[in-house]
């Protein structure tokens, strides 16, 4: 099952929540408006014993709460994580090209930990076994290996694309949409 992708009032990324999650949110009029295709899910009631008609509830794909955010969203680094710098990096090893299977990559620091290099964005990459094993405890300039692309730090839209395990379509539009223009997710 998708997840529904909840936003501010403004449009800016908060959450992936439950189908359950949101369809409170829908049920208690927090929603200020959505956004999709088709509803993501349709989730039926009882009877009224009155009318004989089921009661029925739509959960759209992606919502949007009122009021403000209390935190700068574009201020927060996305949280950083193993599987988002290889989906980043699109399942290729960032020192010889070759595109593998995310399960065949590892997580390669530029500058290496034992040396002070930090476990973040800009100082790690995908890397193939072989040429991590190669580069060693050695930063690409010692090793004679150079990186094909730079790390980055993702965009708020950008994270949300990488978290995001089952994105329907029309909610990956919707994200891509707004991406910056120079990403390589897009």
């Amino acid at each position: 099952m998708h997840d529904v992708l909840q936003l501010d009032i403004t449009g800016l990324p908060q959450a992936w929540i439950s189908v359950e999650q949101a369809a409170t949110l829908v049920a208690t009029d927090a929603v200020v408006w959505s956004a999709g295709e088709r509803p993501l899910a349709v989730l039926r009631g009882g009877f009224n014993a009155a009318t004989g008609r089921q009661s029925m509830l739509e959960v759209p794909a992606i919502v949007a709460l009122g009021g403000s955010s209390r935190l700068n969203l574009f201020d927060l680094a996305p949280v950083y994580g193993k599987a988002k710098v290889i989906k980043r990096d699109r399942c290729t090893c960032a020192y010889c090209g070759v595109v593998l299977d995310a399960r065949m990559l590892t997580i390669d620091h530029i500058v290496p930990a034992s040396r002070g290099g930090p476990l973040s964005w800009m100082n790690t990459v995908a890397a193939c076994r072989a040429c991590n094993s190669r580069k060693a405890d050695r930063t690409p300039d010692e090793a004679r290996m150079p990186l094909l692309f730079a790390p980055f730090v993702p965009s708020r839209f950008e994270d949300f694309i990488l978290k995001g395990r089952h994105i329907r379509a029309d909610v990956h539009d919707w994200l891509a949409a707004r991406l910056p223009k120079r990403s390589r997710l897009s």
